[in-house]
């Protein structure tokens, strides 16, 4: 059987519900056609928007920013799991490096967002990712083992074939990112399924491993060659559904190549 690859995008604070459903609309319409058997194509909108999102994805899977790790109680701005299953989400992004530095979010909580997620039936997207600081400081592999063996703490053998997991460096990532090298990519990547292995054993093997951080048109291509590069979470490049098609077209044939036909 193919390896699963998965390209998707969040789209963080930026559409309002119409820009939204204009969005994933015109992006269905564009890759209907594409096979689905091993392609998993995902977009995140706001919170706002996942209601009237759900009715439109066709599909696309849909996930959530965020997600509380309780289903009910005093939580003042938090969402629960299961307001979540109640508008079609599948999938929930959990530790975004936003979350964590912007918000004080540690990854123990992040470990129980995960556990919470697979609980309720739903596919966590956990990120990963050092800071420009622990690069300089020649401590980014320690980092990214840290941030894995903390956030995924509790999860079965069994249950690591439903999780997905995203590298992306923060200082990659967002409107002044620089995009990883491949080859530095390549290399966290091998260092987070050496990781994923030790943890799950063969199962480890099988998690798609996403890279994360300005991806764009020119670099998707290098980017996907990479071994165990098994996907693309797109920032900003893919918030126009023709820019998010190019990237699409460039990069399934290449992984089409690697692991089988999508």
């Amino acid at each position: 059987m193919a390896k699963m690859c998965c390209l998707g995008s969040n789209n963080k604070m930026t559409m309002t519900i119409r820009e939204t459903v204009d969005y994933l609309r015109a992006l269905d319409s564009l890759t209907a056609q594409l096979p689905r058997e091993s392609l998993r194509l995902f977009f995140i909108p706001s919170f706002t928007a996942l209601s009237a999102a759900s009715a439109c994805a066709g599909g696309i899977d849909l996930g959530a920013q965020n997600m509380c790790w309780e289903e009910r109680g005093q939580f003042t701005g938090e969402v629960s799991p299961l307001m979540l299953r109640e508008v079609g989400v599948s999938i929930v992004e959990i530790g975004h490096s936003e979350r964590r530095h912007i918000f004080g979010e540690t990854d123990e909580m992040a470990n129980r967002k995960v556990l919470c997620a697979l609980s309720h039936g739903f596919t966590p997207l956990l990120c990963v990712g050092e800071t420009a600081e622990q690069r300089a400081c020649g401590i980014a592999d320690e980092i990214l083992r840290i941030q894995l063996i903390r956030g995924l703490r509790g999860v079965s053998a069994a249950d690591a074939g439903r999780l997905m997991v995203a590298y992306e460096p923060v200082w990659a990532i967002g409107a002044g990112g620089t995009p990883a090298a491949p080859d530095y990519a390549g290399e966290k990547h091998a260092v987070l399924r050496q990781t994923l292995c030790a943890l799950f054993g063969p199962a480890g093997a099988e998690i798609p491993l996403l890279y994360g951080g300005s991806v764009n048109l020119e670099n998707c291509g290098p980017l996907a060659l990479l071994p165990e590069v098994d996907g693309l979470f797109i920032g900003r490049s893919a918030w126009e559904p023709a820019g998010f098609y190019r990237i699409i077209q460039t990069v399934l044939p290449i992984f089409k190549i690697k692991n089988g036909p999508c």
